[in-house]
């Protein structure tokens, strides 16, 4: 059977969004091996970590999860980034949100394996790991979260893929100066694309269908996330507001971290012509409403706290308001909600780089967030024995700051690389070609990447 020829909806800016992957600049070179130095620390304190054990962290009984455990949650919570912008604002028929799409869909690939490193880190036994899979238990929310990240991660490979799938293409047609190694990747994971008119209706629908999944496991991975501290009985944790709290969280510190990785892509790839103000503006009333939404969890959840006035609840409620976590708790509510807001409000619009200042606030204090939740309760456990051998303490050590710090070098790095292999802006779904340009196949002509027919 002849195939014909290879068809790709034009894109006036296909060549600056083709531009980063013709050549590696040596400030690539460098930027790679500096990232690939922080690995290299963090692999040295992991190995002292395996060699002597949890002692050479700040963990100890009774506070079992620290630094690792809110790693996790974030990068989890960095993951939604992708599924809101692509599957949930696909749904809702957000034309603006197709240039952002893949620079998203990025960070929720490369969010999650180092999310579930995290869990591995925390581990004085990874090897232990197999016996959720092996002797797992339905009935324990560890078996459910196993079960949902790894859903999702795998979900999450094939929506990026398919929507990825039309650019390799392209990419195997026009970057024929590429190196060999280069070409030949392109050439096999385009798996035979010619971009014809049916190809793309036939797309279209799959992404369609995976956008309602991906909604409803998005909403359901990080309730599950969640419900790992709020199925137990332990001050804090055991409330049935945790569940909505940790998705709002989610959702706001991946958008605020897309706001930085396309301010970044802007500069450093000159792509202010693809990359638009108004794009940034749309995202700046996005997060306008998470902060005000992330301000009514909070108040709701500590203040239901406060009126039940429980003992066990209270000793925690102080820890965070006037005791030992009270810098930390204060400093996150700067952070998240109080400078964030002020920015957004009255110095963002139409300026960039004041978006990436409060984009940057947030996620540091989303991290904040998450460590405020976790630490404070298991100093102050629900256990009475523990409670008449004296209160927990939790210091951090450098083990755990090298760890963490590889970590975000790890995903820095794969997104680095990335942006260098393949276009971090969709082409064919940004296109502005109709249908009728190609062979004709329906009597009807359709905008690609629109979504609806005209």
């Amino acid at each position: 059977m002849r195939l014909t020829a290879p068809y790709h909806p034009q894109n006036k800016h296909e060549g600056t969004i083709l531009s980063p992957l013709r050549r590696i600049a040596l400030a690539d070179r460098w930027l790679w091996a500096v990232l690939l130095g922080v690995m290299g620390l963090g692999a040295y304190a992991y190995s002292r970590q395996w060699i002597f054990g949890m002692g050479v962290t700040g963990l100890n009984r009774p506070v079992y999860w620290g630094v690792y455990i809110t790693n996790f949650v974030f990068f989890i919570g960095l993951a939604h980034s992708g599924t809101f912008i692509s599957a949930i604002l696909r749904l809702a028929g957000a034309e603006w949100r197709k240039p952002l799409t893949r620079a998203a869909e990025a960070i929720t690939l490369f969010s999650l394996p180092f999310g579930v490193a995290s869990i591995l880190i925390d581990m004085g036994r990874p090897d232990r790991a197999l016996n959720v899979i092996f002797y797992g238990r339905f009935q324990s929310p560890l078996l459910w979260d196993f079960t949902a990240v790894s859903l999702y991660l795998f979900s999450s490979v094939v929506f990026f893929y398919l929507s990825l799938l039309p650019d390799i293409a392209l990419c195997r047609d026009r970057l024929t100066e590429s190196p060999l190694w280069q070409r030949r990747t392109y050439e096999l994971l385009a798996l035979g694309w010619r971009g014809r008119p049916e190809q793309f209706h036939r797309l279209e629908r799959v992404l369609d269908g995976m956008a309602i999944f991906m909604t409803m496991l998005v909403v359901t991975v990080h309730t599950v996330v969640s419900w790992v501290f709020g199925m137990t009985v332990q001050p804090g944790w055991h409330t049935a507001l945790i569940g909505p709290f940790f998705l709002l969280g989610a959702i706001f510190s991946g958008t605020a971290a897309v706001v930085i990785v396309l301010a970044i892509l802007r500069r450093v790839y000159h792509m202010e012509e693809v990359l638009t103000v108004s794009l940034f503006n749309s995202l700046r009333k996005l997060l306008i409403v998470f902060t005000l939404g992330w301000f009514y969890m909070i108040v709701a959840e500590h203040l239901t706290q406060f009126y039940g006035s429980l003992p066990e609840e209270m000793e925690v409620f102080w820890q965070k308001f006037t005791g030992e976590f009270a810098l930390l708790f204060w400093l996150m509510f700067l952070t998240v909600f109080v400078l964030p807001l002020i920015i957004f409000v009255f110095l963002g619009k139409n300026r960039i780089g004041w978006m990436v200042t409060a984009s940057v606030l947030v996620n540091v204090g989303m991290w904040l967030e998450r460590y405020i939740v976790i630490v404070p309760t298991e100093t102050r456990p629900r256990l009475i024995s523990t409670l008449m051998e004296g209160m927990g303490n939790y210091q951090p050590t450098w083990v755990e700051g090298a760890i963490t710090a590889a970590l975000f070098a790890g995903l820095v790095l794969l997104y680095a690389v990335f942006t260098r292999l393949f276009p971090i802006v969709p082409i064919w779904e940004t296109a502005e070609v109709v249908e009728a340009e190609a062979p004709p196949v329906q009597p009807r002509r359709r905008v690609f990447g629109a979504g609806r027919a005209r």
